[in-house]
């Protein structure tokens, strides 16, 4: 309530200061020490800066009061030539933002005022709200740069308040609502949408803040001179903090924006000041509304109190009528499970009773199979015993015949290699006969020369015996050659004989061979068999054990000492309820033992485990393979 009380004071110190302002008095700088004392916020710092800029400047209320002044004008820009003589020398850029200033500080403190007479709450069809709009909206499109378009040049305002959505990404939301509303179809509709739920959120001085901390980015929309570029935008921002006082109820849906003219009404300014409230009912009225307001929320924030202490008094009900319902079915569920209890011990009893008369008849014909099975495997380990005696005799015999095997094969390599050589051999010394018989017919040919050519008988009988000791000596090297060629090929056919006997002595080991192969093969083969009968000999003794297992009875697990599932470990409820495994004996939920088997004991299928199941069906494939 001191926050709104605070509020409502600032804008009566800035009415003040625009009233002192715009009469031409110098109450304005008499009152500006109260307005520095309660102002105290970064933007309210800047709305006295603007106080102290605007008294140098030109009086718009003035002008608005001079005989020739209409009581309506198009735009706040246009200068009339009575006040010629009155107004400073400046530019018409200058003239033309003291002017939007003075009307911006105008409109704000009739609006202020108005509101506050009204209880602050306006609507959109409210007439000093919708000109402070026409001002704002003036005040923007102040030295605004025209865009080119396909159409034409384009002065929008809509530009530059796109920016805030990126500087300040809390006001995405207004800027969202403001394109998708329906039926706007221009920047400017657009943007006076966004003027709107800006002063909604109490948020138009922090947005325009921030636009003027980014000139840099203003200067693509605005030309150097313009309001929003000079020193009275940061003033006109100050300024409306004020507005934060405001509550504002604006429906823009259905309304017009696109087409509406901005025309200032200046009638709504021109008004006697002695008939307006004095201050003092005007700081009554401030504190009787605020204390209102501040019941209306406290009333507010009770309401919703109520509200969810109701629903959550509602939902505690719900909950407790469904417990008391759940409480009442668990207690049926746990009558009725008590009831099967006792009928489970019931048919426990009669079933133990029927499973000791069975073992017992069970128990001596498992005995006699037991003994039969000792007996059939005392004979099948004696034969197996046998054969595997044989099978080593026989592997020995059979790397002792591949050893000898590989030595006649070694054997044949080295007669063969022999037989190469000797062939080599055989052909040399034939082309040393050959060589040698040549040599002899052309020693003939030279001795008949020599015979014709001897005409002495001394020299012809020199020659002659010359002759007859080289004929003879050639004789006996030619003895000695063909013995030695006979004694060649004589070795030649003993050699030839030995190859065709290994031959034959290999094609006898081969074929011997391959009968110890198939010998072995067939052995292999019954030690096969063997080991098969072997292996179902152990699975039928395993039946055996697991029988006479079951016969002397597994550890019956009772109820109350199993309190989870022995599988998957889950704690039984009253949903989760226990079941006995038929074949071992422990205790599972449903979902661990939902299957079903018919066991030696039992005349028909009955619960079974996971485990026990899959090892029994395991069990009954490989005896049935």
């Amino acid at each position: 309530m001191d926050g709104e009380a605070k509020q409502a004071e600032e804008p009566e110190v800035l009415g003040d200061a625009t009233d002192s302002e715009a009469s031409g008095d110098g109450r304005g700088q008499k009152e500006k020490p109260v307005a520095e004392s309660s102002w105290s916020a970064p933007i309210l710092s800047l709305a006295r800066k603007a106080t102290e800029t605007i008294s140098s400047g030109v009086s718009y209320g003035a002008a608005l009061r001079h005989p020739s002044t209409g009581s309506t004008a198009s735009s706040p820009t246009e200068k009339e030539p009575e006040n010629d003589s009155i107004l400073p020398a400046k530019d018409s850029m200058s003239i033309e933002r003291s002017n939007l200033l003075s009307m911006m500080k105008l409109s704000i403190k009739v609006l202020i005022q108005s509101s506050l007479s009204l209880g602050r709450t306006l609507d959109s069809d409210y007439p000093p709200l919708q000109q402070f709009f026409v001002v704002l909206e003036h005040c923007l499109k102040h030295g605004l740069k025209a865009k080119k378009t396909f159409i034409g040049q384009n002065k929008s305002i809509w530009g530059p308040l796109e920016l805030v959505e990126k500087l300040c990404p809390e006001s995405s939301d207004i800027a969202t609502s403001a394109r998708d509303l329906p039926g706007l179809k221009t920047g400017l509709g657009r943007a006076r949408a966004w003027l709107h739920l800006a002063l909604m959120q109490k948020k138009v001085a922090d947005y325009m803040k921030v636009l003027l901390d980014h000139k840099d980015l203003l200067s693509e929309f605005y030309d150097p001179g313009a309001l929003m570029m000079e020193e009275e935008g940061t003033v006109i921002v100050g300024m409306l903090v004020g507005l934060n006082v405001i509550d504002a109820n604006l429906c823009i849906k259905g309304e017009d924006l696109d087409s509406q003219v901005a025309v200032i009404d200046f009638s709504l300014y021109l008004k006697d000041p002695a008939s307006s409230e004095t201050p003092k009912d005007d700081a009554k009225m401030t504190a009787i509304l605020d204390q209102k307001h501040y019941i209306e929320e406290l009333n507010r924030h009770l309401s919703g109190t109520v509200t969810d202490l109701q629903a959550k008094m509602d939902s505690l009900e719900k909950t407790n009528s469904k417990l008391v319902e759940e409480l009442t079915a668990a207690t049926d569920r746990i009558n009725s499970l008590r009831d099967e209890q006792e009928q489970l011990k019931k048919e426990n009893e009669s079933i133990l009773q029927s499973s000791q008369k069975k073992e017992e008849a069970t128990l001596l014909d498992s005995q006699v199979e037991l003994e039969t099975y000792k007996q059939t495997r005392q004979g099948l380990d004696e034969m197996y015993n046998v054969v595997w005696k044989q099978y080593k005799e026989e592997k020995r015999i059979r790397q002792e015949l591949e050893r000898e095997l590989e030595l006649q094969v070694g054997l044949k390599q080295e007669m063969e290699v022999a037989m190469r050589l000797l062939e080599k051999d055989t052909h040399e010394k034939q082309d040393t006969l050959a060589a040698l018989r040549l040599q002899l017919d052309q020693v003939k040919t030279l001795n008949l020369q020599m015979f014709h050519k001897a005409q002495s008988p001394f020299l012809s009988c020199v020659s002659r015996l010359g002759l007859e000791n080289e004929l003879r000596t050639e004789k006996e090297q030619r003895q000695s050659m063909q013995k030695a060629l006979q004694r060649e090929q004589d070795n030649s056919v003993e050699l030839r004989t030995q190859l065709q006997q290994l031959q034959g002595l290999h094609a006898d080991l081969k074929q011997e061979k391959q009968q110890l192969q198939q010998m072995c093969e067939q052995q292999e083969q019954a030690l096969q068999e063997m080991g098969l009968h072997l292996s179902q000999s152990k699975l039928k003794m395993e039946d055996f054990k697991e029988v006479n297992k079951a016969l002397k009875g597994h550890a019956w697990l009772k109820d109350d000492e199993a309190t989870h599932c022995k599988q998957c470990q889950k704690e039984f409820s009253i949903s989760r309820r226990k079941h006995h495994c038929r074949n071992c004996g422990d205790i599972y939920c449903n979902s661990c033992s939902s299957n079903e088997l018919a066991l030696p004991s039992y005349p028909r299928p009955v619960r079974v485990c996971d485990v026990c199941h899959s090892l029994l069906l395991q069990r009954s494939s490989s005896t049935g393979s």
